[in-house]
């Protein structure tokens, strides 16, 4: 009871100590967006969210897999071969083959008939192939997981593939894909049921901000109802859009995030399945600034091993 006394007066200071905080832009609003990956998403989202179904796999992993290795549908392989995804042959392919250079000169890949026939392909592939049978014990919504876990499993060599995939997941709000229908519509039904119940989180401070730590099947809307904010606000703080999942241990702040890192946070080195937001998450750093102290554009991508400065 005591506890639960405390939590309440913290959170009622933290509430009028942001009053006078300024609103912060979503990190996310600054990434450009172009319109053949508007049009790929929406020509192929119906069949993603199908496999989600019926394979397991994330809408938002196969849409971005799709984007990223086809080109939005516009590369050469996939134009001559329908192949959203550069598969290759390997031993037990026996349809159609085109030939391309990639880890060679002359690398077999598969051809089909139709996209349609590229994406079932795509999906059978994960789900039959033992080396990535550890990725479908991971959360339908655990794009990030399943991002982090693909490059590990070997599925593609570059270094960056991951985060590859999460920057685009995010810039383009795929995650909404993920949940239970698909598609972006809130339901407001459920938003209006939040009900506040006794204080689960603990407050922490660090970097001089304060913050709670996401549990499992949290959500922003759950944790503004639970401190008495509205969810709008926690999504400004953090830099993320309406509707932005959360991860278990992910860093939910309570007020606007610093300009730079503090001493003796001076530079970090990038690993697989972390992007600009999470990087800045974990120092409590706007992503802009993020972004202009190492000179980066908003395309930029970090890859495993990068050393972007802090401060």
């Amino acid at each position: 009871m005591k506890k639960a006394y405390c939590l309440k007066t913290l959170s009622q200071f933290i509430i009028l100590s942001l009053l006078i905080l300024f609103p912060s832009v979503s990190a996310f609003s600054q990434a450009k967006r172009y319109k053949i990956y508007d049009d790929y998403i929406d020509t192929y989202k119906g069949i993603a969210i199908d496999h989600m179904k019926k394979y397991k796999i994330p809408a938002s992993i196969t849409l971005a897999q799709g984007l990223l290795e086809s080109g939005a549908g516009k590369s050469s392989l996939t134009q001559s071969s329908n192949n959203h995804f550069g598969i290759k042959c390997h031993n037990d392919w026996t349809g159609g083959r085109v030939y391309k250079a990639d880890d060679t000169p002359n690398d077999c890949f598969r051809k089909y008939k139709k996209a349609e026939e590229s994406y079932e392909d795509h999906s059978r592939f994960l789900a039959e192939k033992p080396r990535y049978k550890s990725l479908f014990s991971l959360k339908i919504t655990d794009y990030r997981g399943w991002a982090k876990g693909l490059q590990q499993c070997g599925y593609a060599t570059d270094k960056a593939y991951a985060n590859k995939l999460i920057k685009i997941i995010e810039d383009y709000e795929l995650y909404q894909h993920d949940k239970k229908g698909g598609g972006k519509e809130k339901d407001k039904d459920k938003e209006e049921q939040i009900v506040i119940r006794e204080y689960k989180h603990t407050p922490y401070k660090t970097h001089n901000l304060i913050y709670v730590r996401a549990e499992d099947g949290d959500t922003y809307e759950a944790i503004a109802a639970e401190f008495g904010f509205k969810s709008k606000d926690l999504y400004k703080y953090n830099e993320v859009p309406e509707g932005f999942p959360l991860k278990q241990g992910d860093l939910v702040y309570f007020e606007k995030k610093k300009s730079k890192a503090d001493k003796p946070y001076y530079d970090h080195v990038v690993q697989v399945g972390e992007s600009m937001h999470s990087i800045s998450q974990l120092y409590g750093i706007k992503v802009k600034n993020l972004y202009k102290m190492n000179k980066k554009d908003f395309e930029y991508v970090p890859e495993e091993g990068d050393v972007l400065k802090l401060r």
